[in-house]
């Protein structure tokens, strides 16, 4: 990945462009429904699996475990560790 050092030192990498995937993140106590953003050619698994200790939701609707809205946020971190499932809404079977 190629950067450049401005004349004050300030150091400007290349933006990372990644595609938002709407999903539905199972956590212990609440159920959230937002994007997380993967980059182009990878798969959502590759973003689940990666080492930070936090993934990224953005545009979230946060459930209490009785189907109300516990918040709304433009950004939310969820801890990795406590993630039940991911569903991503594309992938969704309707069952009649």
């Amino acid at each position: 990945m190629a950067s450049h050092t401005d004349e004050k030192g300030k150091l400007f990498t290349p933006v990372v462009t990644k595609t938002p995937i709407p999903v539905i993140v199972q956590m212990p106590a609440h159920r959230i429904e937002g994007n997380i953003h993967i980059r182009p050619d990878e798969r959502i698994i590759d973003e689940i699996d990666r080492s930070e200790p936090f993934l990224p939701v953005t545009e979230a609707v946060i459930y209490n475990p009785d189907g109300t809205i516990f918040a709304s946020t433009h950004f939310v971190a969820l801890n990795r560790s406590q993630i039940s499932w991911i569903l991503p809404v594309d992938e969704m079977i309707t069952q009649s």
